[in-house]
């Protein structure tokens, strides 16, 4: 279900001094990823900013989404939290909107051991829906090993892994441990799609592709077709967007790059701030040269008809 392009999608907040959602400008958002192409959506994950929204603006984010979408592709919702209480409210509440399933961030700054864990991810996955791990040490301070993944992987609920580790090796290890199981190991790192894909990933939970929908998945396409002449074209001409998306906090530089592009975005909420006028005129030097950056939003597409609930 979970594989190919799948944009981790801002959340557009208001400038104003309530920085309210934006939530006619999500929707045009969703609309230009759906237009370009893409093969399923995550909103309020890490990009989302999703540890400053509030529950009732997660739900919201999660229900213009999942709304917009209309079933044309999978909706994978972030619903983590290092409060397995809180994650199991997030997640029901993704279910019963109708998430397809739902993104869980390894619990953060708790660093629980192994049996922790395992209870955590199980008693979500117990909610009956599936559930993709996220592996983001950068983030937790916790690396989950791929005996752990292995082992969650027999949960018949648990589907896929977003390995951003950026340990090849591990990933090749979590996919050589995983082969006889139905998981989905999808990359973490737009710059690592290319490889992880080559060892059998599934494709990747994307920055770059708020901003380049289009050769990002025309880079999975040709992966998957076993096109590598194609597919390492584009993984070079997309590895300065790459490199630009990190030259500050995720999601700093994204919000940045999709409102000089025209679409929605707006300011990120504190403790993050937004990016300065240096880092902002070298953002510009790489969008100038994306083809995709050259289009607008205010483009005519066909409409995307809302879901009848």
């Amino acid at each position: 279900m979970f594989e190919g392009v799948l944009p981790a999608i801002i959340t557009p907040f208001k400038r104003n001094s309530a920085m309210g959602l934006d939530v006619p400008g999500l929707e045009r958002n969703i609309e230009y990823l759906l237009f370009c192409g893409i093969h399923g959506i995550v909103p309020c994950g890490s990009t989302g900013e999703s540890a400053t929204l509030s529950f009732a603006e997660h739900e919201k984010v999660v229900s213009v989404t999942i709304d917009m979408v209309n079933g044309k592709v999978p909706v994978l919702a972030g619903t983590g939290s290092n409060n397995t209480a809180e994650a199991v409210i997030l997640t029901k509440a993704a279910k019963d909107t109708g998430a397809d399933g739902v993104l869980v961030i390894s619990p953060y700054y708790n660093k629980p051991n192994r049996a922790g864990l395992v209870k955590h991810y199980t008693k979500l996955a117990d909610l009956d829906i599936p559930v993709v791990i996220y592996n983001v040490p950068g983030r937790t301070g916790q690396n989950l090993e791929p005996d752990l993944i292995a082992e969650l992987a027999g949960h018949p609920n648990i589907v896929g892994i977003k390995e951003a580790s950026g340990n090849i090796g591990q990933v090749s290890r979590i996919i050589e441990m995983t082969l006889d199981e139905d998981f989905a190991v999808i990359s973490g790192d737009d710059n690592l799609t290319l490889p992880i894909m080559a060892l059998g990933g599934k494709g990747v939970i994307s920055v770059a592709a708020n901003v380049d929908p289009t050769r990002m998945v025309a880079l999975c396409e040709a992966a998957k077709k076993g096109d590598w002449k194609k597919a390492l074209a584009l993984h070079y001409a997309l590895s300065p967007l790459f490199r630009s998306m990190f030259i500050d906090t995720n999601p700093i530089p994204v919000k940045k790059a999709v409102e000089l592009m025209g679409m929605a975005g707006g300011p990120v909420r504190l403790p993050l701030d937004n990016l300065d006028e240096k880092k902002t005129a070298d953002l510009k030097k790489v969008l100038a040269s994306i083809p995709v950056a050259k289009k607008t939003v205010q483009k005519k597409k066909p409409a995307v008809k809302h879901r009848q609930r």
